[in-house]
């Protein structure tokens, strides 16, 4: 059981018991570990890993699956983002840019297979056109994310059967990753540090200690306690850590619930993305192609992206479901699909479209919800809970939370100890 490993590691490390000053002078000091962090996805990695390499300390990563990323980190594009997308304030640019360097840097030093294909944002009308100029003004005038226009005799020469009627705009630092092997390379460099990997460990409830005494009355100033089930049905354990964090991505919502009073309960909804293989050898696309967003979507649009080997794939669409476990591709969606496609790629065989898998988008907000330029985003939630002690709380999590996870780990990072390396206020291609 989990709370037997935390015993074997206190036995056999001198730094299991943490002492009081690595995090705050209200901690417990004899915590099974400094930090635990709940969620095994490419975010939880990326801050377990972070958080290992303070010294002294030690680190678990508790994971309800038997297997790290199996849900929202590996049902997705593998698109490594420029961060183009949203307001300049926002968390998603600032957390995306960085993450995209950090991810780049990352994937070259460590073999990561990873390719930077660029992408096209295409426009078919007027109203899409206006929407890639607002892109190009962000990009140019406050980010500082590199985009070109595309002139029609390129695209006609070179756009390899795209159509962009109303102009296209390059984003070239657009790229690709395998996503199981970025978290392989994380969970390696995590346990290589003495991370703890706490697989098939569902968390059942959740209790903040406080002393109740006036200086240390806050609700996790005396650590956490965590309980786990040894998989579905299996015995509880209990281990103590002195920080949590809860990056459990589609859970994440359902771990919040187990800390705050009901009055603060959130609900989490569910925007499903059914993927789309294309077995045709025509035409051959080399970089990504996105139609022009448009408010409202709840997503960047089916388009067109390309797996390490070259071969075409489509989606994700967004199909608003109940149920997280809603993972079997639909194939009624698929003639809507080859509709949306064919506005950009009229060359398109559609007999080679068939359904290939689908993703999970965990939303804050119902449908209706998109970019930042509309009324209704919702921005990544990655903030030291008020009233708490020693909580980062991760909510929201959705695109382009892999491209942003390396940045997401540096702001945990920064929450609890107040300096890092690097900051997500770097926000510089």
């Amino acid at each position: 059981m989990l709370a037997r490993r935390a015993a074997r590691l206190a036995c056999s490390s001198s730094n299991s018991h943490v002492q009081v000053s690595h995090f705050s002078s209200t901690a417990a000091v004899k915590a099974d570990f400094t930090h635990a962090v709940i969620g095994g996805g490419v975010v939880g990695l990326a801050i377990a890993r972070h958080l290992s390499r303070h010294s002294s300390s030690s680190t678990v990563l508790i994971e309800r699956h038997p297997a790290v990323g199996t849900e929202t980190s590996s049902r997705n594009s593998e698109v490594i983002h420029a961060g183009i997308y949203y307001g300049k304030s926002s968390l998603k640019t600032k957390l995306c840019i960085r993450g995209r360097n950090l991810l780049y840097e990352l994937c070259e030093a460590h073999g990561v297979a990873h390719r930077r294909t660029g992408k096209w944002l295409v426009a078919q009308n007027a109203a899409q056109r206006e929407g890639l100029e607002k892109i190009y003004a962000l990009c140019r005038d406050e980010i500082g994310v590199p985009v070109r226009w595309v002139n029609q005799k390129e695209i006609e020469e070179n756009g390899e059967g795209v159509r962009a009627e109303a102009g296209a705009l390059e984003s070239p630092t657009t790229g690709i990753v395998d996503s199981h092997g970025l978290m392989l390379c994380l969970q390696g460099l995590f346990e290589d540090a003495g991370g703890v990997v706490a697989l098939g460990s569902p968390v059942k409830a959740i209790r903040a200690l406080s002393s109740g005494g006036p200086s240390s009355s806050k609700p996790g100033s005396s650590g956490w306690e965590i309980d786990v089930s040894d998989g579905p049905g299996g015995d509880i354990s209990t281990i103590t850590a002195e920080t949590l964090i809860n990056a459990a991505g589609l859970g994440a919502v359902s771990i919040h619930n187990m800390i705050v009073p009901p009055s603060q309960h959130k609900q989490l909804f569910y925007a499903k993305g059914n993927y789309f293989s294309y077995s045709a050898s025509r035409p051959k696309i080399s970089r990504l192609i996105y139609p022009a967003p448009e408010p409202g979507a709840g997503g960047l649009g089916t388009h067109l992206t390309l797996d390490l080997a070259g071969r075409i794939r489509f989606g994700p669409d967004v199909e608003w479901v109940d149920d997280p476990n809603d993972l079997t591709p639909n194939a009624s969606r698929l003639d809507q699909a080859v509709a949306e496609i064919k506005k950009y790629l009229p060359g398109v065989d559609a007999g080679a479209l068939v359904p290939d898998y689908a993703g999970i988008r965990p939303k804050l907000a119902p449908k209706g919800a998109a970019l930042a330029t509309d009324k209704n985003f919702n921005d990544f939630i990655v903030r030291k809970e008020e009233g708490y002690e020693g909580w980062v709380n991760l909510l929201g999590i959705e695109s382009p939370g892999l491209t942003s996870s390396l940045a997401i780990a540096e702001m945990v990072d920064q929450l609890l100890y107040g300096s890092q390396t690097g900051t997500v206020e770097s926000v510089h291609a």
